[in-house]
């Protein structure tokens, strides 16, 4: 990764002008990657990859064309501009298409510390995967093993527009998992994992930690029944307590409310969580997996809640669904190489509350904890919530037998004002929350 980023991306959109082009911005995403995977104690899988790839925005009036290419010969760039233009002379018009307005652009690039400099070589790795998967494989129940994977991987970003705005990034990051397979010889077997991923190489978990909470929640899970239908206390496990968040970002993004396609259009400025409830990002955390000091349009990144104390304080608006919207655009677009910019958030979490788990579950005389979610059954326009899942019955206040099969329905404006939050929380994927209760939904089972 020793390109010159900046000075290649600027060339490229003086010869876009040349060509036609009114405005333009191109985006250079260089990265380096590899992972270990061992499985049953032998050596599975090596895997390196680098890469270079590089997209080009441009506009013609308000026509506009992306195009990209991992060919980054002079000839190669000449024909991408070219077949650009083209595209753009040829679409229809949008009129909210356009780069971001120059007096709105970042110029303070804070400093997030998001490449640690360290390179793992093969054998580091191996041994990182063999030591989590062999205290897996060592705890009780556990039957098989679908492997462990330890890997590092290296990105740079840059992005420049012919509105002035030229930015570059550079992100480390490095991981462990651990999927094993549980069973008793009983009944069927049943599989779970744990992960971990960080920034910096020295912040990761002890790799045989990760596999004995694979083991752990494997073997929990062994035997599992079908619970009758019911209206219960739910509570998520942190592992999964993060897709309430997602559900609450996806209503938010700015494309949804421009085209009244959530539930939470005409809502902004109300409670609509519960008043103990908020979530705050923070995109200049340091060593944060989503941190970032500018957007993929080169608008400034800002923290702040996106519900304080219950409150919706604000849409998540690239560009484009700003003018849409008639506001101002809050700095969260992110795009590929070869997409439009959308919006997104970076580090976002849920503020833990005052119990600890144990006292969340303590006072519920039959509920579902739940483990692991499966399909994604919620509609955006009315927010009706039904997904399946797995995890452990609770019994005056216990984790008790585990539980597959079922499904949990409800709607997530109701499901939204009745959290409580407990106050584990840990950053462990850049959208995360602490244990979340949430009583009144209906489990649906036998």
């Amino acid at each position: 990764m020793s390109l010159d980023g900046p000075g290649l991306l600027s060339a490229l959109l003086d010869k876009a002008k040349k060509a036609g082009a009114d405005a333009a911005d191109a985006m250079l995403v260089e990265s380096q990657s590899l992972s270990v995977t061992q499985r049953l104690g032998k050596l599975e899988n090596v895997e390196r990859s680098e890469s270079a790839d590089l997209g080009l925005r441009l506009f013609i009036g308000k026509r506009q064309a992306i195009v990209s290419t991992s060919d980054l010969a002079g000839d190669s760039l000449d024909r991408l501009i070219e077949g650009a233009v083209a595209i753009a002379k040829s679409v229809p018009e949008d009129a909210y298409a356009g780069l971001a307005d120059p007096e709105r652009i970042a110029t303070d690039m804070p400093e997030l510390d998001l490449d640690d400099g360290v390179d793992h070589e093969t054998h580091h790795l191996a041994a990182m995967a063999a030591e989590a998967e062999d205290a897996a494989r060592q705890m009780p129940k556990i039957s098989n093993s679908e492997g462990a994977t330890a890997g590092w991987s290296r990105t740079r970003s840059t992005l420049a527009a012919s509105n002035g705005f030229v930015g570059e990034s550079a992100r480390s990051g490095h991981s462990i998992s651990a999927s094993v397979i549980a069973g008793d010889g009983d009944g069927p077997m049943e599989r779970d994992y744990d992960h971990a991923s960080r920034v910096r190489a020295a912040d990761l978990p002890d790799p045989a930690e990760i596999g004995r909470k694979a083991a752990e929640r494997a073997a929990r899970r062994v035997n599992p029944v079908k619970v009758k239908s019911q209206s219960v206390p739910v509570v998520f496990d942190p592992r999964v307590a993060g897709s309430i968040i997602r559900h609450l970002i996806s209503a938010i993004s700015g494309p949804a409310v421009a085209r009244g396609t959530t539930f939470l259009r005409g809502r902004l400025g109300d409670e609509v969580f519960a008043q103990e409830i908020s979530i705050v990002e923070e995109p200049h955390r340091p060593n944060g997996l989503r941190s970032r000091a500018f957007d993929a349009e080169g608008l400034p990144a800002s923290a702040g809640k996106l519900i304080d104390q219950g409150r919706l304080t604000t849409w998540l608006l690239d560009c484009a669904s700003a003018r849409q919207l008639d506001l101002d655009p809050t700095g969260h677009a992110v795009r590929g190489v070869s997409s439009p910019p959308s919006p997104s958030p970076s580090n976002v979490y849920l503020e833990p509350g005052a119990l600890s788990q144990k006292d969340l579950i303590a006072t519920i005389t039959d509920g579902f904890y739940v483990m692991e979610m499966l399909g994604m059954g919620v509609n955006a326009v009315t927010g009706d919530y039904s997904r399946g899942a797995a995890g452990l019955w609770i019994e005056h206040g216990e984790l008790g037998f585990a539980v597959s099969e079922v499904t949990i329905a409800g709607s997530l404006p109701d499901m939204f004002k009745h959290i409580t939050a407990a106050n584990d929380l840990e950053h462990r994927t850049g959208m995360d929350a602490p244990t979340l209760r949430i009583d009144g939904l209906t489990i649906a089972g036998e």
